[in-house]
């Protein structure tokens, strides 16, 4: 038999009330700092930015300023019709009438105002073109109802062009440029000479001179040798205006009508092989000390 006492589950042992206080102001403290550490952590401030040292660089400034240019090439010219004072008779019908090609030269001086944008003024000299040409007109008196003008002359030109052009970018070295000018010729025909197999007569004219104005359109392409030089290959289309002869004659030094023979709207298709040289080098960025940073 038991001694009377009960066995009874015991639970852990109770804490002293003095220590139950301790630990509750240890963790209150603890939930008290715990977010000021976080935040200092969060706002707590970087390295300092380096401090840049020197100054920057300038643009570049490319390819501005003026430019000489020279140019060759080659004219394949036309003419609308011939006139004189006999085209109020009606009776005259043009057959055929051209020129032969020629070759021309010409220097200009220009400025390039941005990489897009250029415009100069040329002038050249366009050699001699031989010009022959057939025309016939009816008359009742000849034998088969025509009689006709079988011509020969050459044609020279000077011609001054005020121009502007557009280069449409650079691939590779190659610029693509578009352009229009404006100006004067002064057209000279001399050696000429009619001669009308029907009725075997000949007339001639000594050389006679006009000024025109004068409109080109262009297009082509630029390459670039280097920063100064460029050379292009061009076409352009070149309206020329009217020229004419002196007074004609026939072979017994008489005239009829004592007047000239107008060449009405004469151009040309030209070809073109031309220089470019910049005369300011393109401006560099002057050197600077490396940049450095200080802490």
């Amino acid at each position: 038999m038991s001694s009377g006492l009960r066995t009874v589950a015991r639970g852990p042992p109770r804490m002293p009330p003095h220590t139950k206080s301790k630990t509750v102001a240890v963790v209150l403290l603890t939930l008290v700092n715990v977010p000021q550490a976080i935040s200092a952590d969060l706002f707590r401030p970087g390295p300092a930015e380096p401090e840049l040292r020197g100054p920057l660089p300038p643009e570049i400034d490319v390819g501005t300023g003026f430019y000489l240019r020279a140019d060759v090439g080659f004219s394949n010219q036309g003419v609308e019709r011939l006139s004189n004072s006999l085209d109020a008779l009606g009776t005259i019908e043009k057959v055929d009438l051209g020129f032969a090609g020629a070759p021309f030269a010409g220097l200009g001086v220009g400025y390039q105002f941005s990489r897009w944008f250029r415009a100069d003024v040329t002038g050249e000299y366009r050699s001699a073109a031989t010009f022959t040409g057939l025309e016939r007109y009816r008359d009742a008196s000849l034998p088969l109802g025509y009689g006709t003008d079988e011509y020969i002359a050459t044609k020279r030109d000077v011609v001054v062009l005020a121009n502007a052009y557009v280069d449409l970018g650079s691939y590779y070295g190659v610029s693509p440029f578009i352009g229009a000018g404006v100006g004067a010729s002064h057209a000279t025909i001399e050696n000429f000479k009619d001669t009308n197999v029907v009725t075997q007569g000949v007339s001639y004219a000594k050389s006679g001179s006009k000024t025109s104005f004068a409109w080109a359109l262009h297009a082509g392409l630029g390459y670039e040798v280097n920063s100064a030089l460029k050379v292009e290959l061009g076409y352009r289309y070149l309206n020329l205006g009217d020229a004419k002869t002196g007074t004609v004659y026939n072979y017994a030094g008489q005239c009829g009508a004592c007047d000239a023979l107008t060449y009405k709207n004469t151009d040309s298709h030209d070809v073109k092989l031309g220089l470019r040289w910049l005369l300011s080098a393109p401006v560099l960025p002057i050197a600077h000390p490396p940049l450095t940073s200080k802490y």
